[in-house]
């Protein structure tokens, strides 16, 4: 009796809508650059949610010709808090009753059941699982660890180690980085400081998500704003949000406004950069998030962007780091999570 060979590591990563499947082959090539997108459906239960997965898994082993028996690993990204391995806590974008779930073991058994066997599942924090995905692209064959920080609606944050594994914590809450604070004092310009703005996690310090990130735009605008009399926002009657995500349009113009705005997201991520940089010594730093998207903002953009980060972070490290510490854009975009989840299951099997 031939014994199959199990070369495929699923991937999949949840979020409170869509959840995306992807997967890759033993030698960490992606099956697909092609994810298969699924309804998470969390609105009607854990029931919902894990059939959404499994019904992801199916269709990407189905949409590339393969079968259940190749199956070695599957990898699930969701995001935290966890209360422990595998049970969720209280989740700002899942309905309250999920907090306590035990996803893992309810996956685990749905994943048995399709596969006719037992499927190891090893699950984590999104983003983590992201850097993870990120890691594999920029590391090639070296061992450099690297350390990703990708501004969105959130920042989200990882640490990656020289196995290809995400640093995960005591509490799995490890490198939730964004609610470091900001050493506020460097930025803003002559007298002018940039005050503490307010996070959505509640702390008063002036976490670095509120100065990188979309959610901090609205309070930019109302420093920065009076700064630029005469400037159209002054009398715009759009809401506090539309102005904000108008931003980053009108700084691929040229308007001075919103280049001093992102010019500080990226003096703030960069300072960011250096905190993390002398605590972890990474030897690639990444930088993921919409503002580094090829489609939606032009090369010039990213350019000052990116510069912008790498300026403000230089001064502060060690010169051997300052030498050869490497920046450079992310790359995967939305695959990044799913390819990163179908990862930590092909590395954690080897480990």
């Amino acid at each position: 009796m031939t014994t199959p060979i199990r070369d495929i590591y699923l991937g999949t990563d949840s979020g409170a809508t869509t959840s995306k499947t992807g997967g890759v082959f033993a030698n960490g090539e992606p099956v697909s650059l092609k994810l298969r997108q699924s309804s998470t459906n969390s609105q009607l239960g854990t029931a919902a949610v894990i059939a959404g997965w499994i019904e992801g898994a199916e269709g990407f082993l189905q949409d590339n010709g393969l079968t259940w028996d190749r199956v070695a690993a599957a990898g699930l990204a969701l995001p935290g808090p966890y209360r422990s391995y595998g049970v969720l806590d209280k989740s700002a974008n899942l309905p309250a009753a999920f907090a306590g779930w035990d996803f893992h073991a309810d996956y685990v058994a749905a994943l048995s059941r399709a596969a006719g066997r037992s499927i190891p599942l090893f699950a984590g924090n999104d983003g983590d699982f992201g850097g993870v995905g990120e890691a594999a692209r920029v590391r090639g064959d070296t061992p450099a660890t690297v350390l990703l920080l990708a501004p969105g609606s959130g920042l989200g944050a990882a640490y990656i180690d020289a196995r290809g594994l995400p640093l995960s914590g005591d509490h799995f809450a490890g490198m939730e980085a964004g609610h470091m604070p900001v050493p506020l004092h460097l930025l803003g310009h002559g007298l002018e400081r940039v005050p503490a703005f307010r996070c959505g996690c509640g702390r008063d310090w002036g976490c670095i998500e509120a100065y990188s990130t979309i959610s901090g735009l609205p309070q930019y605008l109302d420093f920065f704003l009076p700064q630029h009399p005469g400037h159209e926002l002054g009398t715009s009657t759009d809401t506090p949000k539309h102005q904000a995500l108008s931003l980053r349009s009108r700084a691929q113009k040229g308007d001075p406004l919103a280049l001093e705005i992102f010019d500080t997201q990226a003096r703030a991520l960069g300072l960011h950069v250096a905190n993390l940089v002398m605590a972890l010594d990474p030897g690639i730093v990444v930088i993921g998030g919409g503002l580094i998207d090829p489609e939606s903002t032009t090369p010039e953009f990213r350019e000052r962007y990116l510069n912008g980060i790498r300026e403000a972070a230089l001064p502060y490290l060690f010169p051997k780091q300052r030498a050869e510490l490497k920046l450079v854009p992310a790359t995967l975009g939305e695959l990044s999570q799913a390819i990163g989840a179908a990862l930590v299951a092909l590395y954690s099997s080897k480990h």
